[in-house]
């Protein structure tokens, strides 16, 4: 299992998202691993955000971390995770050569990441650093109705043919994220109505806190953006299962 740094880029009120993501190198085995000395972020708090689930192969900007305005270009931000005796571990800068285009519009496309919304008054969000809601509350062994809002521009990466086709191009996938136990979606990929409304639901079967995470990525497919990461958004929604 190794982490992998997939770039940062610039936010709105000045600070910066790190992108980071995962190879899993199994064809199908998903791994856990708890937050603690064997998955932790430094500097800071160990647990910024980072996935304790690692599903089968390549996952592109899973979450990212967000740094200050002043956080320099030389300043690291280091992802690091043990398994069967092996450390890897990911800085990541502010370098120039890493700058992505997740919010801007990928290689001049203008195509930007679906909006997605946890609550539907709840704030607009783009982007792999994406939009986090909750804590939510269930019971074990009880499902938990999850409903969020997503839309697009409709455009594609490399293209600009599909404009204006809106929410009809989103496509929505669900992840458990951290928690100690399993998790199972009655829908793992919605699909939004007219209004961009999409409902599933979560079963947890052990008590503990978890988050949720929901990926909504355009018609150019998370492995087709490439080093722009211009064309998902994630959700991530706390629960605590008594």
């Amino acid at each position: 299992m190794t982490p992998v740094f997939e770039g940062w880029y610039r936010n709105a009120d000045g600070s910066f998202s790190i992108s980071f993501g995962y190879y899993n190198r199994n064809a199908a085995e998903a791994i856990e691993i708890p937050i603690g000395a064997e998955n932790f972020i430094a500097p800071g708090d160990s647990n910024q955000g980072q996935p304790t689930r690692f599903e089968a192969r390549r996952h592109w900007g899973v979450f990212a971390v967000k740094v200050p305005a002043n956080f320099g270009t030389t300043n690291k931000v280091t992802w690091t995770v043990r398994m069967l005796g092996q450390t890897f571990a990911i800085p990541a800068s502010l370098h120039p050569d890493w700058e992505i285009d997740a919010l801007a519009g990928e290689a001049g496309s203008g195509n930007t990441p679906p909006v997605l919304k946890l609550s539907s008054g709840g704030p607009e969000a783009q982007g792999p650093a994406g939009a986090t809601a909750g804590p939510l509350t269930a019971m074990v062994g009880q499902p938990l109705t999850l409903t969020i809002w997503a839309s697009d521009d409709g455009r594609s990466s490399g293209s600009v043919a599909g404009a204006g086709r809106g929410n009809a191009t989103v496509s929505l996938t669900w992840f458990k994220h951290q928690g100690p136990g399993g998790v199972t979606f009655s829908a793992p990929t919605p699909r939004p109505a007219a209004d961009g409304m999409a409902t599933t639901t979560a079963t947890f079967d052990k008590a503990g806190a978890y988050i949720l995470r929901v990926r909504a990525n355009d018609a150019s497919g998370v492995a087709g953006a490439g080093h722009a990461q211009c064309c998902w958004t994630n959700g991530f929604v706390m629960v605590q299962v008594k």
